[in-house]
């Protein structure tokens, strides 16, 4: 794993799994309580100041619980509040923009979906890659067909830097994509919808560790 990458579990926000804010939050700290060191902040549909607002807070909850923030696309709010890093999708800024602009104060994670894809995103300077879907999941349908195991063996054979398997990780899983060759894995629905999100944590923890 490189140097800066020390973190298996790459928890991903969705605030809409939860009643209200407070809630979020809460959720949100009982996964850095159960040991997820690294959080990415991803709310596409806030406008820049509920983004900014919400930021500035996550930034508090994850120093507090010595964990890494990752803010998805906007490097411009990442750097604000101090985030450890910016995570980019396929329509977001490429990875060489975001390290002109940043220099070498963000971590830059990429998302792929391919061989093609992750190579190309090591080759602009990512500093580490999620690739996936890996098995089938709500929240990745819109990338298509899943990856499957087969791919994330290729990649992992294929760059230097880490790779974080994501889409349908469950705790059954996990196993298999480290097997397969990621570094760790990068979860959504499998922590923060689950009904005891601390516990589920450790489990996972548990799991890769």
């Amino acid at each position: 794993m490189g140097l800066d990458i020390d973190f298996r579990i790459y928890l991903i926000t969705d605030r809409k799994m939860f009643a209200d804010s407070g809630s979020f939050f809460a959720g949100i700290e009982e996964a850095l309580k159960g040991g997820v060191r690294a959080v990415q902040l991803r709310e596409k549909d806030l406008g820049t100041r509920d983004l900014l607002t919400m930021a500035y807070r996550m930034r508090e909850l994850t120093k507090r619980n010595e964990a890494r923030l990752f803010i998805n696309d906007r490097v411009d709010i990442a750097m604000a509040v101090g985030a450890d890093g910016v995570h980019l999708g396929r329509t977001g800024i490429p990875a060489y923009a975001a390290r002109q602009a940043a220099g070498e104060s963000l971590l830059i994670g990429v998302s792929a979906h391919s061989v093609e894809e992750a190579k190309k995103a090591e080759g602009e300077g990512a500093d580490f890659i999620t690739i996936g879907p890996v098995y089938e999941t709500p929240s990745k349908m819109k990338y298509g067909v899943p990856v499957g195991i087969d791919v994330l063996k290729e990649v992992a054979k294929q760059v230097r830097m880490p790779v974080f398997a994501i889409g349908g990780i469950r705790i059954e899983r996990a196993g298999e994509v480290l097997q397969g060759g990621a570094s760790g894995i990068a979860l959504i629905s499998a922590i923060l919808a689950s009904k005891d999100i601390r516990k589920i944590t450790e489990e996972f923890v548990r799991c890769i560790s």
